[in-house]
């Protein structure tokens, strides 16, 4: 039986990893997707992948003036949101000396202002019984070494999860957050590493995860959706960690 009949969900950065993942499954489960992305080549692509039941609006979630006028760009299509997965998102690492304020500002940006703002401009349009899913990071479980702003900026995410639970509680808003390990996505493409680079990181981080591999972004989708379904009605203010075990197993 599908869970999300007659069900619309947001989905920041849906064009590919985790977010198109979990827009497929979405759709298979019944459900209407509404998908952000930063360029009209992107959202199209992914559209073209997702059939009739998906609509695209491109919106970039580092963008203040394009999280203002979300709300308005959303009514195009539908006039509740009963899911809203905030994930638009990627890395850049650098060593503490080499962090400029522009590299700084961008992370906080997109990973921190983009749920916020995100959240906040699609909640009139959310009823009770909706759900509110954060993407954090285990990146806030691990200390490792680069990652100081992207760690910080996931952090924030993660303190969101409780005070959004916090502030929806009387609205019958469920609020909870996935923690995903280290996930095959594009998240490395925006570093300026090399293909070659990529890899090489890919293949030094392998062995550091229990179960020796990545996790596909259909496992970070599945547990979107059951957070998001009526399985986890009395889930609220949580955290999932969806990471092989590798924050609490060393």
């Amino acid at each position: 039986m599908q869970k999300f009949i007659n069900k619309t969900a947001l989905i920041t950065g849906g064009t590919n990893g985790m977010g198109f993942a979990t827009a497929e499954k979405f759709i298979e489960e019944g459900g209407k997707v509404i998908i952000t992305g930063r360029s009209q080549e992107t959202v199209t692509k992914a559209l073209e992948k997702l059939g009739e039941n998906a609509f695209g609006i491109v919106s970039d979630a580092g963008n203040i003036e394009d999280l203002m006028s979300l709300q308005q760009e959303v009514r195009k299509y539908t006039d509740h949101v009963d899911l809203v997965f905030a994930n638009a998102g990627y890395g850049r690492f650098a060593p503490i000396e080499y962090v400029d304020g522009k590299g700084f500002d961008e992370l906080f940006n997109m990973l921190v202002k983009g749920p916020f703002f995100t959240v906040q401009q699609i909640l009139p349009l959310m009823k009770k019984g909706s759900s509110v899913i954060f993407n954090t990071s285990v990146a806030t479980e691990i200390a490792m070494p680069n990652f100081s702003v992207y760690s910080a900026a996931k952090s924030a995410v993660q303190s969101f999860i409780k005070t959004f639970a916090v502030e929806l509680t009387e609205k019958g808003i469920r609020v909870n957050g996935i923690s995903p390990g280290h996930i095959k996505t594009n998240i490395f493409n925006n570093t300026g590493l090399s293909s070659d680079q990529i890899e090489t990181a890919v293949q030094d981080i392998i062995p550091t995860i229990p179960f020796k591999r990545q996790g596909e972004a259909s496992e970070i989708a599945n547990a979107v959706l059951f957070l998001a379904s009526d399985e986890a009605s009395y889930i609220h203010g949580a955290e999932l960690k969806v990471d092989a075990g590798i924050s609490v197993i060393r």
